[in-house]
């Protein structure tokens, strides 16, 4: 079967941008067409300034959230990166692979920095190298697809790029994997702020719909949604990206087409409406299966245990295949 690998980043509450974007894939259709790992990627949480018990509690919450979604750990594998050595083991590998160049290109790198620097706080090393442990990541499973965000295509690239450099100057070690991406609603947009993206680091934001957010607070801020100059609701990311943004998350929630929605709505008011009660009724059953699992907290920690576990004996043999051929000894 293709493996397919992907994870989440617990540095805010997860998002709807989040759900529509890459959960709801997961659990509707790689989790059961392929051998698929998913992954709350704690590590990633450290490349900046951060508190260490939030960490932890976003890190618990972002897996259940998993789970509450519909992945089902008899059909893949859920875990947390910190709980399996292998990631940091390989990235040191890849960090002797890749280049100091590649790493200050990344788009991510470059607007991460100028934002602390522009708080004045300074930026950590692993900020620069972490695109590299999202390589292993990626590369210590022998992962063929990897679903993203565009904004993580990038990552993606230089994952195929270190596994080829790697291959061709060490012997074949690792599988090439490739990026893929969801049809609708690959990167919904802040609410007030069309042409952000829907960004889960906010600690809050009227912009901003969490997964957990109670209905009544879903409806107060998709009826305050920016909208756009005129009155007729078209479809246009560039030129009218408020209304656009509305018409695919409607889309996403009903399966629908943005550009035939745009047709069936003479207001905006009437558009925000019919979007806040199809994202109130999306994530009703998230909200209610969160909830149960909260309640079984002993549960949740054996699904993360024998996914980390399964994942180990998954990268252990390749990480150790990589560490023999660049030219490290075996340990006994």
């Amino acid at each position: 079967m293709t493996r397919v690998f992907s994870g989440v980043k617990p540095t805010g509450h997860l998002t709807l941008g989040n759900y529509l974007g890459a959960v709801r894939r997961w659990a509707d259709a790689d989790q059961h067409s392929a051998d698929a790992l998913f992954c709350v990627v704690d590590l990633h949480a450290l490349t900046v300034e951060h508190d260490p018990g939030r960490v932890r509690r976003l890190s618990r919450q972002a897996a259940t959230l998993l789970l509450a979604s519909g992945l089902d750990p008899k059909l893949c594998t859920v875990f947390v990166q910190s709980h399996v050595d292998e990631h940091a083991r390989l990235s040191y590998v890849l960090e002797c692979v890749a280049s100091d160049g590649e790493m200050r290109r990344m788009i991510q790198y470059k607007e991460k920095a100028a934002r602390e620097r522009t708080r004045g706080g300074s930026i950590r090393l692993s900020l620069l190298t972490y695109p590299v442990l999202m390589a292993a990541d990626i590369l210590a499973y022998g992962t063929d697809e990897v679903p993203v965000g565009d904004d993580q295509t990038q990552h993606v690239e230089l994952a195929r790029d270190l596994a080829v450099r790697f291959n061709q100057r060490y012997g074949h070690t690792f599988v090439v994997p490739r990026a893929t991406h969801p049809v609708v609603a690959t990167r919904v947009m802040n609410l007030q702020e069309p042409t952000s993206k829907m960004g889960k680091s906010e600690d809050a934001g009227p912009g901003i719909v969490y997964l957990l957010d109670e209905p009544d607070v879903i409806r107060k801020k998709i009826m305050r949604a920016v909208t756009d100059s005129g009155r007729d609701v078209v479809y246009d990311r560039e030129g009218r990206p408020g209304v656009s943004n509305l018409l695919e998350i409607l889309a996403a929630c009903e399966s629908g087409n943005p550009e035939g929605l745009a047709g069936v709505y003479e207001s905006y008011g009437s558009l925000k409406k019919d979007t806040a009660e199809a994202v109130v009724e999306l994530l009703r059953p998230v909200q209610e299966r969160h909830r149960e699992l909260c309640a079984d907290p002993e549960y949740v920690e054996g699904v993360l245990r024998d996914g980390a576990e399964k994942a180990r004996e998954m990268a252990k043999p390749r990480v150790d295949a990589a560490y023999r051929a660049i030219g490290l000894l075996p340990s006994a």
